[in-house]
């Protein structure tokens, strides 16, 4: 029954998150018979799963909502915008009952304001829902803590769920799902405990529903196509018979058969193997990568609706939802994709009265795209509206204290516009319950250069502005120059590094009693890798590495180099060293760590860096009497 329930709450969510986008649609084209037939069998769907799990109050209102489109698909009524209103408001409201259906608990009955709205719009009365029924996923109405963004709030916006924090029912039993011994009957008791059971038999646990175990069995379930798998057991039989091949020419070498023949046979045995071998890694990975239209089916919705609270008229247009990216990272890219579709829609395009005086179509659009570039993932997020004021920007950085008269002088452009992803930054002069705290676009460059990636802004003044995220194509094989302090290998991610040269003491100046190098003009400080980890410093450095971390350059100083490496990065779960992502292990067996650069830069802080002297003066080497 616990299998039962988690294919009921996927299957159902998908097809719900698919109404959703048909009805964007539907509000476009009112007409369209083909969108409303598929509606309507969305809701009917979901229904008889929900009927087989006794969820009566969700029954009741896919049943509601199912004859309101049997209506609308029969002609009898016609699509308005109350009514539009009306239908996504019970979409939120199914929403909120799969929440309860995953906390354990059978959905309590619907706001009783959408229920009679329901039946007035099939009663074909003029109906308008209250502040209280209406569906607004995206227009936060909670004040978070001062400083902290509101996470329920987020949590609601991306997954469409309501965090559910009721007040009475805290102590209640109902939301204490004990394991149940005895053997039960109704479906309710049994999806209670089924989910009570992995409360208690899996670790994390957050409370008594379990609901972070939920999630995490959710979040790591996959959806591979047959001819994937088809085409790893055919490569995992290939290595087989290769593995059989060299045994045989193993049991001839010991046997003393070492002809020019045999020696040949074994030759291309090996080479077969490593074809093999690099076929399955790359098969193996493919079936970790998922079409980003997964992620980008929800944001239709979470557009239209705010871009309505805000009384703007936006139309959300996708493009390249084939594009395949790793399953981890759709995951960890859903936060930073809806901050920027909520800035686009809430800072970057105009109301409709100021697009007309600026000569622009009364529609705005947002552009949310996807492709792929070589072995890098492009995500766009544009929009037609104004465009960015770098002076503005300045200015309010200036104001906030965000910056200094002098760092605001030398300023270009391009890091005007990165201003925004300051913490703390927002060009808003009073707070709203949709933006104005800055608490978000900092987000959005952290988790960004989480999934090793980069984010860019353009944007042209009164024209509109685009942000640019590029992504490695998957977080499990990773591109890494390694370099050696002494004989110790380090690996460093190579999409930081810009290129390499050599450190002549002679070039080498204190500024700011920092050690520094010009570079075609560009003053960089001189990081030691031996201080960012804490080594004494054996010898004078004799390369550098010149690297960019978000908005700082610098140069890594080093011994030498070991070559450039695709690193399987191992994960450090139960114990990591901070400055360390992870780990790897090259061919001839040695374990590499692998250097998380921006932490290590974080850990160092204004210690960061050395003078000149200390950089070019070689340790003394101790000697044995």
């Amino acid at each position: 029954m616990e299998d039962l329930l988690q294919d009921f709450l996927i299957e159902a969510g998908d097809l719900l998150s698919g109404v959703d986008n048909k009805l964007v649609d539907l509000e476009r084209s009112p007409d369209d018979v083909g969108l409303l037939n598929d509606i309507f069998r969305g809701f009917h769907t979901i229904k008889g799963g929900a009927g087989f799990l006794n969820a009566t109050e969700l029954v009741n209102v896919c049943h509601l909502t199912e004859n309101l489109f049997d209506k609308l698909r029969n002609s009898e009524l016609s699509v308005t915008p109350e009514t539009m209103d009306v239908i996504l408001a019970a979409t939120s409201a199914v929403r909120d009952m799969f929440g309860q259906l995953e906390h354990g608990t059978q959905p309590p009955a619907a706001d009783p304001a959408l229920i009679a709205a329901l039946k007035a719009a099939l009663a074909g009365e003029q109906v308008r829902l209250s502040g209280a029924a209406q569906a607004a996923p995206v227009a936060p109405m909670a004040i978070p803590k001062p400083g902290e963004p509101d996470w329920d709030v987020l949590y609601s916006a991306v997954t469409g769920k309501t965090v559910v924090q009721p007040k009475a029912a805290v102590a209640a039993p109902a939301q204490t799902l004990p394991a149940v011994q005895a053997p039960v009957e109704s479906p309710e008791a049994i999806i209670k405990a089924a989910i009570g059971r992995r409360a208690i038999d899996k670790p994390g646990a957050t409370g008594p529903s379990g609901r972070r175990d939920t999630e995490r069995q959710r979040d790591n379930s996959i959806r591979v196509d047959t001819a994937r798998l088809d085409q790893v057991l055919n490569l995992s039989g290939e290595i087989g018979l290769t593995k059989n091949r060299l045994n045989a020419l193993r049991s001839d070498i010991l046997s003393g058969r070492n002809d020019t023949e045999t020696l040949h046979a074994l030759d291309l045995a090996v080479s077969q193997l490593d074809l093999l071998v690099s076929d399955l890694q790359n098969a193996v990975m493919k079936t970790r990568m998922q079409p980003v239209g997964r992620l980008f089916q929800k944001y239709p919705r979470i557009a239209r609706d705010l871009a309505r609270n805000l009384g703007k008229d936006v139309e959300l247009v996708l493009a390249g939802e084939e594009t395949e990216i790793d399953k981890t990272m759709i995951e960890d890219l859903a936060d930073p994709i809806i901050h920027l579709i909520r800035n686009a829609v809430d800072h970057g395009v105009e109301e409709p009265a100021g697009r007309i005086a600026a000569g622009k179509p009364e529609k705005s659009n947002v552009r949310l795209e996807a492709r792929q570039e070589g072995d890098h993932i492009v995500i766009l997020v544009a929009d037609d509206g104004r465009g960015m004021d770098a002076e503005r920007l300045r200015a309010k950085a200036l104001a906030k204290g965000l910056i200094t008269d002098e760092e605001a002088s030398t300023m270009d452009e391009r890091q005007s516009y990165n201003l925004v992803f300051l913490p703390g930054f927002s060009t808003v002069e009073q707070v709203s319950d949709v933006s104005g705290r800055g608490v978000g676009m900092d987000v959005v460059r952290t988790n960004i250069q989480k999934l090793n990636g980069s984010i860019e802004i353009r944007s042209q003044l009164g024209k509109g502005t685009t942000f640019i995220i590029n992504l490695p194509l998957t977080l499990a094989i990773l591109p890494v120059l390694l370099v050696r302090l002494g004989d110790q290998p380090f690996a460093v991610p190579l999409s930081m590094v810009r290129e390499i040269l050599p450190i002549d003491p002679a070039n080498i100046q204190d500024v700011g009693a920092k050690a520094t190098m010009v570079v075609r003009g560009e003053v960089l400080q001189i990081l030691p890798l031996a201080s960012l980890i804490g080594w004494p410093q054996e010898r004078v450095p004799q390369y550098g590495v010149l690297m960019q971390a978000a908005e700082l350059s610098f140069i890594l100083a080093i011994d030498s180099f070991a070559g450039r490496e695709d690193a399987v990065i191992k994960s450090l779960d139960d114990f990591r060293p901070k400055g360390v992502a992870g780990v790897t292990t090259l061919s001839n067996g040695q374990i590499v760590l692998i250097l998380d650069m921006k932490e290590l830069l974080t850990a160092a802080g204004d210690q960061r860096g050395v003078g000149r002297s200390a950089l070019v003066r070689q340790a003394p080497k101790l000697t044995v009497a």
